[in-house]
């Protein structure tokens, strides 16, 4: 289970991120979304947008980078279009079916 301090960085980074682009969700998902995460753990996130350019993704990382700095938590981003998840090579990937399972949509 998400913890509370996870949830509320998730979340700042979720409103930091709406400021930049038209998001459409934003999943937590790995050893912090299930509850067993250690303390060096990262923040696993899936940002979904309707469309991506280089620039923004290089934008959403560097804006990971900020929160977890200032959170104390690394933040590793997964950036997917609709499109890429429901018809791409994601949707085949594993990953896309524990998010579905275990993650937290925020």
């Amino acid at each position: 289970m998400l913890s509370t301090v996870d949830r509320k960085i998730a979340q700042r980074f979720k409103q930091r991120l709406q400021q930049v682009a038209p998001l459409l969700t934003l999943w937590v998902y790995g050893s912090r979304a299930r509850g067993d995460a250690m303390p060096e753990s990262d923040l696993d996130v899936l940002i979904e947008l309707e469309s991506i350019t280089p620039a923004l993704r290089q934008h959403i990382r560097e804006l990971a980078w900020e929160v977890g700095f200032d959170q104390g938590r690394v933040i590793s981003t997964l950036v997917a279009t609709r499109e890429q998840l429901k018809y791409g090579p994601l949707q085949a990937d594993p990953l896309i079916s524990n998010l579905q399972r275990e993650g937290v949509r925020i």
